[in-house]
């Protein structure tokens, strides 16, 4: 076997197939400003879903000073991209965390591309349903530039924000495509306010119950 991971051998995998077995998962998609978070605390507070940001378990993972932590943080100063199988294997952790208590898990901002779909099947399990969180490129780029004037972050200002959205588009359109063809793709139209958003997740509810 030698120094190879042995993170995602073939116990490893079934045994985390056969922990998620009952659990929805929803894969959840949508641009910078769409509006997705608001829309999968919403889903947490009606459903009893599990959310998981791998932005925010990345960004825990190296406040935690943990050994991971720390080679994250040093790949991430260099503006390398995390990979992949670090990323899946802090996603399978935190499932597996939450798996006696959670109805199901809302994987935000996952895949960005087909490649990782489909390691995310093959090394966790099959995803449910994706949500695609719909918003216009003029509501987005309007809304992070409202949001730019209370938040205080440099990447809210208009020339970034495009740069982010050209950059989400380009990477999201194959993923919905191939999700797409599977038929679980449900799309939102998010250009209208958060509670009108959620009242169409609602519709699509049989498959978060």
């Amino acid at each position: 076997m030698g120094s190879q991971c042995s993170c995602f051998d073939d116990e490893a995998v079934k045994s985390c197939k056969v922990k998620l077995k009952n659990h929805k998962i929803i894969f959840v998609v949508g641009g910078p400003g769409s509006g997705k978070g608001t829309q999968c605390e919403k889903i947490v507070e009606k459903y009893g879903y599990t959310h998981l940001s791998t932005g925010d378990l990345l960004r825990a993972e190296v406040s935690s000073g943990s050994q991971r932590g720390k080679k994250l943080s040093a790949i991430m100063e260099k503006g390398e991209l995390v990979p992949l199988d670090t990323v899946l294997e802090m996603l399978r952790d935190a499932m597996i965390a939450k798996a006696d208590t959670s109805k199901g898990y809302l994987i935000d901002g996952y895949p960005r591309e087909v490649k990782q779909g489909e390691e995310f099947e093959k090394k966790i399990s099959p995803p449910t349903l994706l949500l695609y969180v719909d918003a216009g490129k003029d509501t987005m780029v309007k809304r992070l530039l409202k949001r730019g004037e209370t938040s205080g972050r440099v990447d809210d200002n208009e020339e970034t924000i495009k740069k982010r959205l050209e950059t989400y588009y380009k990477a999201t359109e194959p993923v919905i495509a191939f999700y797409e063809k599977r038929g679980i793709v449900r799309k939102l139209n998010a250009e209208g306010p958060p509670d009108e958003v959620f009242q169409q997740v609602c519709t699509h509810s049989p498959p978060l119950k």
